[in-house]
C-alpha cells in the first residue's frame, strides 16, 4: 500500500481515505459474494483486468413530488469520473453486516441511505430504507482515465420524496432538479462536447436502456409493474 500511496501524492486526502478504508463487496456475475476489496484495488484498471475484479454498488434516483429527478456534478478532486453529471447518488454498499444483508436488498438500500447522507446531506428521515424501490441490476465496465475504471454489478434504486439537500463539496461539485426535456437537453450538450458536459457512463446506461419507461410509471404509480431484480442486463457503453 505504501508505495502506491506514493504514486498517488497528488490524491486529495479525503478521497485517499475512502480507497483504502473502504471494502467494497466482491461478486461474481450471479451477483453472489466472493470476498472484499479496498476501494482502490476494485477501480485500478489493471487489477481490474488483471483478476477481473467486479463489485457490488448502488445508483439511486431520487425524484421530487413534481416528479424531477435530483442530478449531481461528481467533485472535482473524485478519483474517478470527477466533474461528471450522474444520477443523485452512486457508490458501493461496504463489506460490513448492514450492508451485506441480502434479503430484499436491505444491505444495499441502507449503504444508499447512508450515501445520500454523505454526498448530499440528506437526513436518513428524509430517505427511509423501507422508501427504496429496487427496479433493476446491470454489469458494465467502464475505464475513466486509463489508470482509473469501474466494473460494477449496480442495483438500481428509485425513490420519491422532497428531501432537504446540504451538498458535501469533498463528493459533489453542484446538484440540480431536471425534468424529461431538461435531462434531453443535457444529454444532447454532452453528446456534443459543449460548456464541457460530460455524464457518467453508468448514468448514460441506465438512460439510454430503462430511465424513460420507469419514470413513466414513476409518475403514475406505477413502479411495481416494471420491477426486474432477476435479470442481469450486461451492457456495454
Amino acid at each position: 500500500m505504501a508505495a502506491a500511496a506514493g504514486d498517488d501524492a497528488g490524491m486529495d486526502a479525503v478521497q485517499r481515505r475512502l480507497m483504502f478504508e473502504d471494502e467494497c463487496i466482491l461478486v461474481d456475475e450471479q451477483d453472489n459474494v466472493v470476498g472484499h476489496e479496498s476501494k482502490y484495488n476494485c477501480h485500478l484498471m489493471e487489477k481490474i483486468e488483471s483478476e477481473n475484479l467486479l463489485h457490488r454498488a448502488f445508483s439511486v434516483f431520487l425524484f421530487n413530488s413534481k416528479y424531477e429527478l435530483l442530478l449531481q456534478q461528481r467533485s472535482a478532486t473524485k478519483v474517478t469520473f470527477p466533474l461528471v453529471w450522474t444520477n443523485t447518488c452512486c457508490s458501493h454498499p461496504l463489506y460490513r453486516e448492514s450492508e451485506l444483508i441480502q434479503e430484499n436488498y436491505l444491505g444495499t438500500r441502507n449503504a444508499a441511505q447512508r450515501k445520500l447522507l454523505d454526498e448530499l446531506g440528506i437526513p436518513a428521515e428524509d430517505a427511509p430504507v423501507d422508501e427504496f424501490t429496487p427496479v433493476g441490476r446491470m454489469l458494465y465496465k467502464a475505464p475513466s482515465d486509463g489508470k482509473w475504471g469501474e466494473h460494477e454489478l449496480d442495483s438500481i434504486l428509485i425513490i420519491v420524496r422532497d428531501v432537504k439537500l446540504q451538498p458535501n463539496p469533498d463528493e459533489v461539485a453542484d446538484v440540480k432538479y431536471v425534468n424529461r426535456e431538461q435531462l434531453k437537453e443535457l444529454i444532447q450538450k454532452a453528446d456534443a462536447g459543449e460548456d464541457g458536459v460530460k455524464l457518467s457512463p453508468w448514468f448514460r446506461l441506465i438512460v439510454d436502456n430503462f430511465l424513460m419507461r420507469w419514470w413513466d410509471h414513476v409518475e403514475k404509480g406505477t413502479l411495481s409493474e416494471v420491477v426486474d431484480m432477476e435479470t442481469i442486463h450486461k451492457l456495454k457503453e
